[in-house]
């Protein structure tokens, strides 16, 4: 059964900079896709970022376009968001998700069949 663990969540002021982690376990992660959601109380989870098997391809939300990478690392089976000029709105839980196929919308929680357990970043203004 795979399983999912992200690091990095924490405290930072608006305009800094974090990099999530997210380390794979129990699946054969260079045959995933993987993604990244964040979810804030009352609101459901939103698509954030997407890279594919290889790395080769990447996808943004359009409201971290431009600040947030997403990188990984196959040999270390994990996956990272480096998340630049933070903003107050970015504050969320942050999860990363596992998707065995390259077919389904990346940007749909109904595509992914891993879940880690989330982190938590707060951005203060």
């Amino acid at each position: 059964q795979g399983q999912l663990v992200e690091s990095g969540g924490e405290l930072v002021q608006a305009g800094g900079s974090l990099r999530l982690s997210c380390a794979a376990s129990g699946l054969t992660f260079s045959t995933y896709r993987m993604g990244w959601f964040r979810q804030t109380p009352g609101k459901e989870r939103e698509f954030v970022a997407a890279i594919s098997k290889s790395g080769g391809g990447t996808y943004f939300a359009n409201s971290v376009k431009g600040r947030f990478t997403i990188s990984r690392d196959n040999a270390k089976n994990t996956v990272y968001l480096q998340m630049n000029s933070l903003k107050p709105e970015d504050t969320a839980t942050y999860y990363c998700a596992a998707d065995p196929t390259y077919y389904r919308p990346y940007a749909r929680v109904e595509s992914y069949d891993y879940w880690g357990q989330g982190t938590q970043v707060t951005v203060s203004s």
